[in-house]
């Protein structure tokens, strides 16, 4: 059997971490999110992140420039993530893994600018035009990071993805039967069990 590792990528407030926890919990595996990575290393460097919605924060604001100028943050979760994948049996929220190791199931999310603003909004509590602002910022600027990293280009290169989907107009029940459907039929599970995989 393959060894199992699920990738899940997207851009900011397209639902990747509550797929990443749903899948982890239903196939028995552990779940790894390279934003909280990062949030590790803001902690270390004596910020003090907390909730989902840190990134929104002033603080967070100012850690996201701290980790624009020193590009070896990411590289360090990065090198994270893939000791993580190379053992297997496990998701991973990532914006860039999947194009940096090519063994696992790759799923691409996206939603409408509209949608990840209103989502945005309603989990963090801002603006509707603030959240335009922080949504767009974090895009450009986490691209531009992996593009000087690693060449990459995020929301133009689907490449390494083996499913593409569009979460605008479902519900995260939704997103989660979609995926895990075609999780155990790329892995070849015929159910979904506790204990196996």
């Amino acid at each position: 059997m393959k060894k199992v590792v699920i990738c899940i990528s997207g851009f900011a407030v397209t639902g990747k971490s509550t797929l990443g926890r749903k899948i982890a919990q239903a196939f028995n595996l552990k779940y790894v999110s390279g934003g909280d990575g990062l949030k590790m290393l803001a902690q270390e460097r004596g910020y003090r992140p907390s909730g989902r919605d840190w990134w929104e924060t002033e603080e967070g604001m100012k850690f996201l420039e701290e980790r624009k100028a020193n590009l070896e943050f990411d590289k360090l979760v990065d090198q994270k993530l893939m000791e993580y994948a190379e053992k297997g049996r496990v998701v991973i929220d990532s914006w860039v893994l999947p194009w940096l190791y090519r063994g696992g199931f790759n799923i691409w999310l996206r939603a409408s600018d509209d949608v990840r603003v209103k989502r945005l909004v309603k989990r963090s509590h801002v603006d509707l035009s603030i959240a335009y602002q922080l949504l767009k910022k974090r895009d450009e600027e986490s691209a531009e990071i992996y593009r000087k990293l690693y060449g990459i280009e995020i929301g133009k290169d689907y490449s390494p993805f083996h499913l593409i989907l569009d979460t605008s107009n479902l519900n995260a029940s939704a997103v989660y039967r979609i995926v895990a459907q075609a999780i155990k039929e790329y892995y070849k599970i015929k159910t979904i069990e506790k204990k196996r995989c």
